[in-house]
């Protein structure tokens, strides 16, 4: 015989909600006549028709005048029990939250009844079945202001929500050196260019990468024409799923002087399958670029650089 284990009041938490149980709902109807038909002379109980949640199936045990033998006495015990378990594995083990519910028909509303704090319980061949021996005091469910039973009808119901390890997460970590990588890229009559350009893929560590960039983006705010660049992975697509990852980037435009002055940005951020890369539009401005103090765009060519150093990646597993 399966093992039960009696929870006091004190163990549970009580709550209402509008929407009715999700996953198993009985209604008694003559609930003073039916329940004389229950079989147990000493402690009459029902058993519920079989209903699946989670992959596994499940019945409720219904105690209208309690369990006795668990200091059920003057209250309905209500239980959820794992059926089919003889399909199951040697060994098995469920672990599942449950709520059960009972109809308040006059508010409309159901009242919930859990383990309190949510507690996981483990559904096992030594104990297939957990439960409330004091679910609901028969003076609080005979009571007809409290609308449970109604012209001699009462709503029960049930939720299971059974808890299954994937084996699926992630793993985070600083490297103890950063991964450091370098791309330059020429873009020679740039005069010439009016859409937007690629670089080609350039990798780091075992990332790719690209760059991005828009030879005379507009700036709403001044109406000035910038060069604007986009920094971003490449490689998002090609198996195996890729992770996050947390990188420190420098975006330059060289100055080719010898003691030039190179335009710059350097920031930090996470790369990831929803963020895969960052805009800079205000990169440089074409009065700047083609500012003759400087040697930007010496021979009409634009030599960008990229120095990537990524600092902590996270791998799923």
């Amino acid at each position: 015989m399966a093992m039960i284990r009696y929870l006091t009041p004190e163990a549970t938490r009580l709550t209402t909600r509008d929407l009715p149980p999700s996953h198993y709902t009985f209604k008694i109807e003559s609930f003073s006549k039916i329940i004389k038909i229950f079989p147990g002379d000493k402690e009459p109980k029902y058993d519920s028709e079989v209903f699946e949640s989670g992959g596994y199936k499940w019945k409720l045990s219904f105690y209208p005048s309690g369990r006795k033998e668990w200091d059920g006495t003057g209250n309905i015990s209500l239980y959820l029990v794992i059926e089919d378990t003889d399909s199951l594995p040697l060994g098995w083990e469920v672990n599942a939250m449950f709520k059960f519910f009972v109809l308040d028909q006059i508010g409309g509303e159901y009242l919930t009844i859990q383990d309190d704090n949510g507690r996981i319980r483990r559904f096992h061949a030594m104990k297939t079945e957990w439960g409330f021996a004091q679910f609901l005091p028969l003076t609080m469910f005979s009571d007809a202001l409290n609308g449970y039973l109604l012209d001699d009808s009462c709503v029960f119901g049930a939720e299971v929500f059974v808890i299954k390890c994937t084996g699926k997460g992630e793993r985070m970590s600083i490297l103890s050196s950063p991964i450091t990588g370098y791309c330059r890229w020429d873009i020679g009559r740039f005069s010439a260019l009016y859409v937007e350009s690629l670089s080609k893929e350039f990798r780091v560590g075992e990332r790719k990468w690209e760059l991005k960039l828009y030879p005379r983006a507009v700036s709403t705010d001044d109406g000035e024409s910038y060069i604007k660049l986009f920094l971003s992975l490449s490689d998002w697509e090609t198996p195996p799923p890729k992770g996050k990852l947390y990188a420190e980037y420098t975006l330059r435009v060289r100055d080719r002087r010898v003691d030039g002055e190179h335009v710059e940005v350097t920031d930090c951020n996470w790369f990831s399958t929803s963020t895969r890369g960052y805009d800079y539009p205000k990169f440089l401005s074409l009065r700047m670029l083609k500012d003759s103090s400087r040697s930007l765009l010496a021979n009409d060519l634009l030599v960008i650089e990229a120095h990537i150093d990524i600092i902590s990646v996270v791998k799923k597993f």
